[in-house]
């Protein structure tokens, strides 16, 4: 059974990856092995080779692979987008996640590919600090994503409170990336008319808003101008979004669907394939590591869509 399910793999991984015939098929025992054992440790995947060979061979092998072996982020991207046979406009997340490796700081600021069925890890940048990520490094990882798949392909980029600034703004509004930005209620904006309000101020009656105009702080210019919609939640907590859609509604409508990126890091993380098990420290096999997570993750929703199709 094992055997069979490594034969389709390596004729996908192929034609991306420039391997040696051994090197490659490691690299799908580990795709297929992180489903199996639900765990990063190289310990358990080990056993998860077919063949005679011992467990401690095994493991070594796995040592060497993460010694020698450099996977591209970026052709694992292509990979990512072919395997889940994704055409259409998408819709993006972005989000960090982070976890303690010994006394270091583990943080990841990923973009991921979120959809009705599934959600998947597409890019992402190891940031070498504790806390929020910096605009210099959003915008770098988003200049990756546009070099390679071009802003007509993203339906909607969808990101929390932290990712909130004049430059990140501008950039996706140059770039011409459509996006939901959630903002905290306590900020200004400047509406059409001229006047400085309050989310909370606007939204002290009625249940829900719309509105047109500027962040505080942002040139009031037709170029910079955003689309407010801001509704009460349970708890009576604000859930205010700023988009450049032409329906703010809508926009709010679309944010909902940001939850599946933290779905994806539980996927990852404890209810899944537990990356916090990994004893590797060193940034260029953590990268390759993650690569090896979100092929794992896409493999497993293709495999699942081709049982429910049969």
């Amino acid at each position: 059974m094992f055997e069979r399910l490594l034969a389709p793999l390596l004729e996908t991984l192929r034609p991306h990856f420039v391997l040696s015939k051994t090197r490659l098929e490691t690299l799908a025992v580990l795709l297929v092995g992180l489903a199996n054992c639900r765990t990063v440790n190289l310990s358990h995947l080990a056993s998860q080779f077919p063949g005679a060979a011992k467990h401690g061979s095994n493991y070594r092998r796995l040592q060497r692979f993460f010694q020698f072996v450099r996977l591209d982020g970026d052709i694992a991207a292509r990979l990512i987008v072919q395997m889940l046979n994704l055409s259409r406009p998408k819709l993006l997340a972005l989000d960090r996640t982070n976890w303690k490796l010994g006394s270091r700081d583990v943080n990841v600021l990923v973009l991921a590919i979120v959809t009705r069925r599934f959600r998947v890890p597409l890019m992402w940048v190891l940031l070498d600090h504790a806390g929020n990520s910096g605009t210099a490094q959003r915008i770098a990882l988003m200049e990756r994503y546009l070099r390679l798949f071009g802003a007509s392909s993203i339906r909607a980029l969808l990101v929390d409170r932290e990712f909130v600034g004049r430059e990140w703004m501008h950039f996706l509004n140059k770039n011409n990336v459509p996006f939901v930005i959630r903002l905290k209620e306590d900020m200004l904006i400047r509406l059409t008319d001229g006047s400085l309000r309050q989310f909370r101020t606007l939204l002290r009656k009625p249940k829900r808003g719309t509105w047109i105009g500027w962040l505080k702080g942002i040139e009031p210019i037709p170029a910079n101008q955003l689309r407010f919609a801001a509704k009460r939640i349970k708890g009576g907590e604000l859930l205010i979004v700023a988009t450049n859609l032409d329906d703010a509604a809508r926009g709010l409508n679309l944010y909902r669907k940001r939850w599946g990126i933290e779905c994806m890091f539980a996927d990852a993380k404890t209810r899944g394939l537990n990356i916090e098990d990994t004893h590797i420290s060193d940034p260029d096999k953590l990268a390759s590591l993650l690569v090896l997570v979100a092929l794992a993750v896409t493999w497993a929703y293709r495999c699942a869509t081709c049982v429910r199709m049969w």
